[in-house]
């Protein structure tokens, strides 16, 4: 077996590598040896072997980008997403973190080799999908984007903020599409995290609540770091390290999940 988070010769894709967890992970592979392609709407500062500009919002724009990806990928890294709290409005939020996240995948995995992988970040906000899993069933039946903001602008008041349920919805697909493309050898995960300390925090104590930060906070100890998730990303990302695991969203949350899974919260 090869070494363990070894991506020498590894040709990465990776969203949101301007900042937070997904600089982290990009870092990160950077030291590995892998040979990592940025899509971003912001800025990327790491000696990336091709840095292009992505509004994950748009499909157009992942459209570009994508044509200019290398043929041969042997991991996605999907870390783009923004937080609620009022900067975006639900429908951005919806098509960021959910229809531009499944829009780029769907148009990667042909290029994705066997051996290779899809990782997601979801988020410990999207552990209430069983409760809404015919919504669910709704979201991946509006199969493109355009299908997607359809059903967006139709459903306004099950959208919410738009977070938690793009969260949702990442997570089911993590599950639902892992049955399909393992069958072409490819794996599909997401982590899960919980409150982590990055530039969104904000955004979140705004959009959920202070009082729910903080009590996630306190259960935890303390706030993760964004280089505490990185990684978990290139855990899941290494066939050689993770060959055997596939469909699961991995919670890094430092117990809170376990503390809402026991009644402890």
């Amino acid at each position: 077996m090869r070494s363990l988070l070894n991506f020498s010769d590894r040709v990465v894709v990776i969203t949101g590598a301007a900042s937070g967890i997904g600089a982290a992970a990009t870092d990160l592979l950077l030291e590995c040896g892998a040979e990592v392609h940025t899509l971003d709407i912001a800025t990327v500062v790491a000696p990336v072997a091709h840095a292009l500009p992505c509004d994950m919002g748009d499909p157009d724009s992942i459209d570009a980008a994508v044509g200019l990806l290398p043929d041969r990928v042997d991991a996605l890294l999907n870390c783009a997403g923004v937080p609620n709290g009022g900067r975006f409005t639900p429908e951005e939020v919806m098509r960021i973190n959910w229809l531009g996240l499944r829009h780029l995948t769907e148009l990667a995995l042909p290029r994705i080799v066997e051996g290779g992988s899809v990782v997601h970040i979801a988020s410990t906000a999207g552990r209430g999908w069983p409760d809404r899993a015919a919504t669910m069933e709704q979201l991946m039946a509006a199969a493109s984007f355009a299908d997607g903001v359809g059903w967006i602008d139709a459903n306004l008041d099950v959208c919410g903020d738009g977070y938690a349920l793009s969260k949702e919805a990442v997570q089911y697909y993590t599950l639902f599409r892992s049955l399909q493309t393992i069958e072409s050898g490819v794996r599909m995960n997401s982590i899960c995290p919980g409150i982590t300390n990055t530039a969104l925090v904000d955004d979140f104590r705004r959009g959920v609540g202070a009082d729910v930060l903080d009590r996630a906070t306190r259960i935890a100890g303390r706030m993760a770091e964004p280089s505490e998730m990185a990684p978990a990303l290139l855990f899941l990302a290494d066939d050689a390290s993770a060959s055997y695991i596939n469909g699961v969203n991995l919670n890094i949350d430092r117990g809170t999940g376990a503390a809402h899974a026991t009644g402890a919260w």
